[in-house]
């Protein structure tokens, strides 16, 4: 599939029609650079949401990359559960500490993409010896774990920040996208988005696509 240049779009199906994900990837995949699940364990972050075995039926259905955003006290505990269901990248809170450089382990070993998440509180800074291990970088705008907030203006500081570092890896801003956010995000420096309602919520959604994609 033929991807549209410019912003890439991560797309959250946590904001889809969850009683119809089939059709809602299909409806969506046109679009979507990578689509994006949060998986939760309801003790790091409150929420309990995507499941292996849900995304293990969903992976069969799209050739689409997977991108998990693994919000779990104990990340490898769950990890290859998540990597036989086959998603294609894996982003953990740079917040699970000591956690975090097992979790890149087992990701090289197992030929899979690897980022890290940075919440609104913890400085940016924590990163920079964790670069060279990943690919993306998660710049969250909101509370980790919650959505239908506004985006913290802070985290377009972090974004210009991690991107003045000029490493090797692609910032996507998450949470609190809207459709006067993202034109500040974009022009933060951001390379992509996690569009949740944004998206999934709109009839127009390739209109709406190339207008995100148009975004210089």
């Amino acid at each position: 599939m033929q991807l549209m240049p410019g912003l890439l779009l991560d797309v959250s199906l946590w904001s889809a029609d969850l009683a119809n994900l089939e059709s809602e990837i299909r409806r969506l995949e046109p679009v979507a650079d990578s689509f994006h699940f949060d998986a939760a364990d309801g003790h790091f972050v409150p929420s309990l949401l995507f499941f292996p075995d849900l995304i293990a039926r969903l992976r069969s259905l799209t050739r689409v990359p997977f991108h998990l955003h693994l919000m779990a006290t104990r990340p490898l505990d769950l990890l290859d559960a998540f990597l036989e269901a086959g998603v294609d990248r894996v982003s953990v809170p740079l917040e699970n500490g000591k956690r975090v450089g097992p979790v890149l382990e087992r990701l090289a070993v197992r030929g899979v993409a690897a980022g890290l998440s940075v919440d609104i509180e913890t400085p940016w800074m924590l990163l920079k010896d964790f670069l060279p291990r990943i690919d993306t970088v998660l710049v969250m705008g909101t509370v980790m774990g919650a959505k239908g907030l506004d985006l913290d203006p802070r985290a377009l500081d972090k974004i210009r920040a991690i991107k003045g570092l000029q490493a090797k890896v692609r910032v996507f801003a998450d949470g609190g996208i809207r459709e006067h956010t993202v034109p500040l995000l974009r022009d933060a420096g951001a390379d992509g988005i996690v569009p949740g309602s944004l998206i999934c919520g709109v009839e127009d959604v390739a209109g709406t696509a190339a207008w995100l994609k148009s975004l210089q």
